[in-house]
């Protein structure tokens, strides 16, 4: 892709894959005005691929984004081996969570493990769910601020439990687990400083940058997308940052705007091209090569 670097390969690492399934499951509660991609995950796999070539970005993680659609997103990895790589919500407090996550690894198509604990309402401290970190490749948590854009565009409800969004609850289980990596989004959406004292701590969790980022607004002081790019870098360093553009529905598609803020902030901070390198495909080539 071309940068303000030079030409830069670039990967997603944080694509929403709303597939028919998705949108099927959000109609049992209420009608959807939308239109809906191709009933097989195929299909939409086939449109991503399209998107990306357009936009020249070489791979994406693509997120299935409700507990149960991890076979849409296996099948779209299978589809396009060399261009996806699968995530998958999950949720490990369900009764048969144990052999359903077993069967769905057992594939080879799905790479990451996504929990969200305030949706589920769980502590990732709670050795109820270590089954997790002891099967899965590599762990993405849902940390501080949680809103499902689709569902509030819709009028659902989104009945989630903020006690379980600190990152410091990660702490003790990165620090158990020091082989598996860890991905928490959206610079910890609003505990922002949690987030950096959980980075400094244990090195093997990385921040992801995925989304407006507008949890800034919840800050105590003025901060801006410069101010948490520069501190993430000073703590973190280029080596665990992984660009993500949240992307997810269409006709919108890939969210060019995100990458063009992130970009432009990174390079007047004054990012080398080896650094923006790695924050905008590197890093998450190494984690999933």
């Amino acid at each position: 892709m071309r940068t303000l670097w030079g030409s830069l390969p670039v990967s997603d690492a944080h694509v929403h894959f709303f597939s028919h399934r998705f949108f099927s499951s959000l109609a049992a509660d209420k009608p959807i005005d939308f239109t809906l991609p191709p009933p097989e995950p195929e299909g939409l796999a086939d449109i991503w691929l399209a998107e990306l070539d357009f936009h020249h970005v070489d791979r994406a993680a693509l997120i299935a984004s409700i507990p149960g659609d991890e076979i849409s997103v296996a099948a779209a990895v299978a589809r396009h081996p060399n261009r996806f790589r699968g995530f998958f919500i999950f949720d490990p407090t369900a009764p048969d969570a144990p052999a359903r996550l077993a069967t769905a690894l057992e594939s080879g198509k799905l790479h990451g493990v996504c929990l969200f604990p305030a949706m589920h309402r769980y502590s990732v401290t709670d050795e109820r769910i270590r089954f997790v970190f002891d099967l899965a490749p590599l762990v993405f948590v849902h940390c501080g601020v949680l809103s499902v854009g689709i569902r509030k565009k819709l009028g659902l409800p989104s009945l989630f439990d903020m006690r379980f969004s600190n990152p410091i609850d990660l702490h003790h289980i990165a620090l158990a687990y020091p082989k598996l990596k860890f991905i928490v989004p959206h610079f910890g959406a609003g505990y922002f400083r949690e987030a950096l004292m959980l980075c400094d701590l244990c090195p093997n969790v990385y921040l992801d940058t995925s989304s407006t980022n507008s949890w800034m607004r919840f800050q105590p002081e003025s901060v801006d997308l410069a101010q948490v790019f520069r501190r993430a870098l000073e703590v973190c360093g280029s080596e665990r940052l992984l660009f993500g553009s949240d992307s997810s529905f269409f006709p919108r598609g890939w969210n060019t705007a995100i990458f063009a803020a992130q970009s432009k902030v990174l390079f007047d901070l004054g990012v080398s091209a080896t650094d923006a390198a790695l924050i905008f495909g590197g890093n998450f080539n190494r984690l999933i090569p």
